[in-house]
């Protein structure tokens, strides 16, 4: 009896893995699957932290049990090395060193979420607000790419673009504003040490938000550089799906009903930024200069967003980073959703991303040489 009871329970263990290995695989397809037409696989993509994570449990458990079996975890991993290498930075931990060579551009990227408060006061979110420009300070980069940028004309409300370019000496900047309410505008904006000899701005087609990609061009020294920045499409969720999902977390009663919901949202966001990352990438295919980019893609690095928009760029987290990276500070601990690319024209020299929880957005920066 024993043993028929071992036989089954080995069974039971072998198929668990074999579902778990099919959907890791197909979680791995999820970059070259354009969610319009496959938006049920895109959320496989969101899953698949967990499932790498399974088939590591499951690597090491038949190791110990039964050895053999183990190859079917090794044979998956080895598919999916290229979404692994992007999912994990493997290089040594190191500091930042914040002493700037001379030659080298420095660039930051950062979703300030309108910077907390807007409004001038001296409440906590004013001086959250505070605690964020100092951050910026401390960077001393030669180009600043923030996303959810808010500036007023209205000298009661904070007119964050005269405050940064007057006081961190950043006389050339390009705003990507849209009006959102009187006198008041949230948008991407590029702020530049270096000289902008031209710039672009291009909406994304409707019924996407009104967000917008941009590009400015600078002179470095004899060399002309195209850097874009952009914010694409959000999920959306507000207060009422972040209680949601804690009430998934939890599986509760209304699992299903509050899955719906959500899943709903997440198929739209996927959709709506899978035709927002051909047109940078078609954009930034058209440069005639050397491109970096800086933004916030509100997608994980398994995802067709991703690839699209990378392509084959330089991931500055890659190059230089370790671990997963998160970006994004609510949800899940291994969403990194912001990225600093860099096209073969560049050589990545070290990359941060200080976690101080002051916008819901983690700040990055790079130092970046370019070739001769």
């Amino acid at each position: 009896m024993p043993s028929r009871f071992r036989l089954f329970t080995k069974r039971i263990f072998i198929y668990c893995h074999i579902v778990v290995v099919f959907l890791f695989l197909l979680s791995c397809f999820v970059p070259f699957l354009n969610p319009q037409k496959w938006w049920w696989i895109t959320f496989l993509g969101l899953g698949f932290p967990i499932l790498f994570a399974l088939v590591i449990l499951f690597l090491f458990f038949w190791l110990v049990i039964k050895p053999r079996f183990a190859l079917i975890s090794v044979i998956a991993l080895l598919f999916a090395f290229k979404n692994i290498l992007v999912f994990f930075a493997f290089n040594k931990p190191g500091s930042f060193n914040y002493k700037k060579e001379s030659g080298n551009i420095r660039i930051v990227s950062w979703n300030v979420a309108r910077f907390v408060e807007m409004k001038r006061n001296n409440n906590k979110g004013s001086q959250t607000r505070l605690k964020m420009m100092e951050l910026i300070k401390q960077q001393d980069a030669d180009l600043l790419c923030f996303q959810e940028f808010f500036h007023s004309n209205d000298s009661a409300w904070y007119q964050n673009i005269n405050y940064i370019s007057e006081n961190y000496n950043y006389p050339y900047w390009f705003y990507s504003h849209d009006v959102d309410g009187d006198q008041h505008y949230t948008g991407t904006i590029i702020f530049s040490r270096y000289k902008i000899l031209d710039s672009g701005l291009v909406r994304y087609p409707r019924p996407t938000l009104p967000e917008a990609l941009m590009h400015v061009d600078i002179k470095i020294n004899d060399d002309t550089v195209r850097v874009f920045s952009t914010h694409l499409q959000s999920l959306q969720f507000g207060k009422d799906e972040y209680a949601k999902i804690d009430e998934v977390k939890k599986i509760g009663d209304s699992l299903f009903d509050n899955s719906k919901s959500i899943l709903s949202k997440l198929k739209h966001g996927a959709a709506l930024r899978s035709i927002q990352a051909d047109l940078v990438r078609q954009l930034m295919d058209d440069s005639p200069y050397p491109v970096l980019f800086a933004g916030d893609l509100n997608d994980v690095p398994n995802s067709y967003t991703y690839f699209t928009v990378k392509e084959d760029m330089q991931d500055a987290f890659l190059k230089k980073g370790f671990g997963v990276g998160r970006t994004f500070s609510g949800l899940f601990p291994t969403l990194r959703i912001d990225y600093i690319f860099a096209d073969e024209n560049f050589k990545v020299l070290q990359f941060s991303r200080p976690v101080k929880k002051l916008s819901d957005h983690y700040l990055l920066v790079a130092d970046l040489q370019l070739k001769k």
